[in-house]
């Protein structure tokens, strides 16, 4: 018997060995051990246990995609630090969920703090994201609907799309992975297709979770020339990419930016690989108002206190960008 944590065996020893994967704890079992670990100290002196079965779920959520021992682990430091578990703790699960995410090299754990309230306008996706929410509850998936796989975000740059990625991931409680398709490639031949296959693998691990790709088309710009110019590796991890998504089954939640469709291939486009595809344009008066109002804010200051004439700076704004009309009140 011969433990190890990679598949990688000698060719002369293929053929006489059989290979048993041992997964990941799936809910059930994560929830046995955390329960278990619990039960360990209830009645333990000078040990406060504080958690409810809502709380318990919650702390399930957290600790998918860790290994028992970092489950353990991680429960145990957060009794010694101060010989209680309660809400408080979750942080230290998340905490160990970062270091996963951090030994890649290439995903990126944003800490997102931002609401959907402190997006200007986009009310249609709003509207969309609200109702898509309720599709990863324990309900929904018993009726028999499907995780949603994700948004594609196109438009014009400035007008709120990696604003509204972060703002999905806090509106909806996941963590954020930030997914860099630059540094997927490498000098090595096969290390390209090895470092997407790993960074997906990791997402899956962290799910439920938002994986955010800025500015998709340029990640993606050398696939259709890449079996004369790069030997077809950026086709081949394209096409690793492409499979992920069409066959995924975790609640890995894809939202993607892109400021120039048109130059994305279409077999990324159609139905199955995104939910939906949404064009982000110029904010209109409405929506100006709202996004000076929302930097005002953020500032800590107040449109009628300052006594500023809110309609004479939406028409003098007419055709700005959001990240324009940002730059207004910061000058």
């Amino acid at each position: 018997i011969i433990v190890s944590p990679s598949f990688e065996i000698n060719n002369d020893l293929q053929k006489e060995v059989t290979l048993i994967d041992f997964p990941l704890p799936n809910r059930q079992e994560v929830k046995q051990i955390i329960s278990g670990f619990i039960d360990s100290w209830r009645n333990t002196p000078n040990v406060k246990i504080d958690i409810d079965n809502n709380l318990l779920e919650k702390f399930v959520d957290a600790a998918i995609g860790l290994t028992t021992l970092e489950i353990e682990n991680c429960l145990a430091k957060a009794l010694v630090s101060d010989h209680q578990l309660n809400k408080d703790d979750l942080k230290d699960l998340l905490e160990e969920k970062k270091q996963i995410v951090r030994k890649t090299g290439i995903l990126e754990f944003v800490d997102a703090h931002l609401d959907l309230n402190s997006v200007g306008g986009l009310n249609t996706l709003k509207k969309w994201l609200e109702l898509r929410s309720h599709c990863f509850d324990v309900d929904a998936k018993q009726f028999g609907i499907s995780s949603p796989k994700g948004l594609l975000l196109t438009g014009v740059p400035g007008c709120g799309k990696s604003l509204t990625a972060k703002a999905i991931a806090n509106e909806w409680k996941f963590p954020l992975l930030r997914f860099d398709l630059g540094k997927v490639f490498g000098g090595i031949v096969g290390e390209s297709e090895r470092n997407i296959r790993y960074a997906l693998d990791v997402a899956k691990t962290i799910s439920p979770c938002v994986l955010w790709i800025d500015e998709i088309e340029k990640g993606l710009s050398g696939s259709q020339s890449s079996g004369r110019t790069d030997g077809g590796t950026s086709a081949r991890v394209f096409g690793t990419f492409l499979t992920w998504m069409q066959e995924k089954k975790e609640p890995v939640f894809v939202v993607a930016t892109a400021n120039d469709i048109s130059s994305l291939p279409p077999e990324l486009l159609r139905k199955g690989r995104f939910d939906e595809i949404f064009f982000v344009d110029l904010p209109s008066a409405n929506e100006r108002e709202n996004i000076f109002n929302i930097h005002l804010k953020n500032k800590g200051r107040d449109a009628k206190l300052l006594g500023l004439d809110m309609q004479k700076l939406v028409r003098a704004s007419e055709g700005f960008s959001g990240a324009e009309i940002e730059e207004v009140v910061n000058e």
